[in-house]
């Protein structure tokens, strides 16, 4: 595991412990129709040798193609920043950016695993597309939880969303014709 790494699995880990002592509300973007925007918490738990576990609030804007997610420790610090427009990818923890080829690649130098950050606009949408080995369990989106998990490639992943939003702002929506 390279320092930058092992600090941040650091940090996530310590920001983990304190989180029964101080919780950070984030704002909810709520200014006219629903955004491409959301934020929550997030839990990451990989089947590693020994085990890894990453806890974080996070913030995701955006869309697929053009976002931002920001890692927030519960004390509102901004672990880690991740930037992402064509041809463009760019992560940022403290004062270092690193650019990548890939959203997925930074996923993985903050967290550990890459993680399927295209496939979850879909998923917050409530369209279960899998990707790189993630399957999405929607069945409780409607509620604000999210969990996807991936088998293969390994290690073993398992992805824990909580939203901040609304039920009604979260997945598919149903209209009833008049």
């Amino acid at each position: 595991m390279n320092a930058a790494r092992r600090l941040f699995f650091l940090l996530a880990l310590a920001a983990h412990l304190l989180a029964g002592c101080s919780t950070t509300a984030i704002e909810n973007r709520r200014e006219g129709p629903p955004s491409d925007s959301w934020s929550g918490r997030m839990a990451l738990n990989l089947a590693t040798e020994p085990p890894q576990a990453f806890f974080a609030t996070f913030e995701l804007k955006g869309t697929a193609d053009a976002g931002e997610l920001s890692l927030i420790s519960p004390l509102g610090n901004v672990v880690a920043e991740m930037r992402w427009a064509p041809g463009d990818a760019r992560l940022r923890n403290g004062q270092t950016t690193h650019q990548a080829d890939s959203v997925e690649a930074l996923s993985r130098e903050a967290t550990g695993t890459a993680l399927p950050i295209q496939a979850l606009f879909d998923w917050l949408k409530g369209v279960g597309t899998t990707a790189g080995g993630w399957q999405p369990d929607l069945s409780q989106l409607g509620q604000g939880r999210l969990r996807a998990r991936r088998e293969v490639p390994a290690p073993v992943a398992e992805l824990k969303l909580i939203l901040d939003v609304p039920s009604e702002t979260v997945g598919p929506k149903t209209i009833i014709p008049q």
